[in-house]
């Protein structure tokens, strides 16, 4: 079994309402826009991290952190990239993502919009987790957690703050 906290778009703000949130999981999946590599390292060394980088981030966190990235935790396949869509509205490079590799999980960011959807076409779960960071459009920031294990998904959380920190 695997305890996820999932966050995307931080743009430099990893503060202690996110390490309280996300400090019983076993990993943290950030889906890009870490915003400074400060912040990323921050997040690896409190946890184990699988991320990508996002369209804001510069060539320091993506030499550690990869375009996409295509795993398996708890008996599901996962697919991340930070700019992604949802079903009917995937963007172009994320859908050839899709169809190469077939997810059972597919997690974006960018939107800074919450979303979790089923894409029946696909029999794939698109989880995009909103902003976490203070800066963007997105009136409150956003983070999940859930657990995965044997090829489910399951107690998943949505936790809201403002964007003052």
């Amino acid at each position: 079994m695997a305890y996820i906290g999932l966050i995307s778009d931080t743009h430099g703000v990893f503060d202690d309402k996110l390490r309280s949130f996300l400090d019983p999981v076993d990993e943290i999946w950030h889906a890009g826009d870490f915003g400074t590599i400060e912040c990323a390292d921050s997040i690896a060394a409190f946890k184990p991290l699988k991320g990508v980088y996002g369209n804001c981030d510069g060539y320091d966190i993506r030499a550690d952190h990869p375009h996409h990235r295509f795993f398996e935790t708890g008996g599901m396949s996962v697919l991340m990239v930070h700019i992604g869509g949802y079903p009917g509205h995937y963007d172009p490079k994320a859908r050839e993502l899709i169809d190469k590799y077939r997810p059972q999980i597919f997690v974006c960011g960018h939107s800074h919009i919450l979303r979790v959807m089923n894409d029946s076409r696909r029999d794939m779960l698109v989880i995009n987790p909103g902003a976490a960071g203070i800066f963007g459009f997105h009136n409150v920031r956003t983070a999940l957690r859930f657990r995965i294990c044997s090829s489910d998904i399951y107690d998943m959380e949505v936790c809201e703050w403002d964007k003052a920190l």
